[in-house]
């Protein structure tokens, strides 16, 4: 019993994929807040756009 348990203490294979799955969602936020942040600057940009024109005719 006590070789299995150092057996798993010395298995660190599955340290690598819990890395990659934070990496991942780091990146997922990152990808988010910035698509969410260019969205906003669009509807602004396109507002202006809307309000120029309304101006105009």
């Amino acid at each position: 019993m006590k070789t299995l348990a150092s057996k798993f203490h010395r298995d660190q294979s599955g340290g690598g994929i819990a890395e990659y799955g934070l990496i991942l969602a780091l990146v997922a936020v990152v990808c988010i807040a910035a698509l969410t942040a260019l969205g906003v600057a669009l509807v602004n940009k396109f507002n202006r756009v809307k309000e120029a024109l309304d101006s105009t005719g």
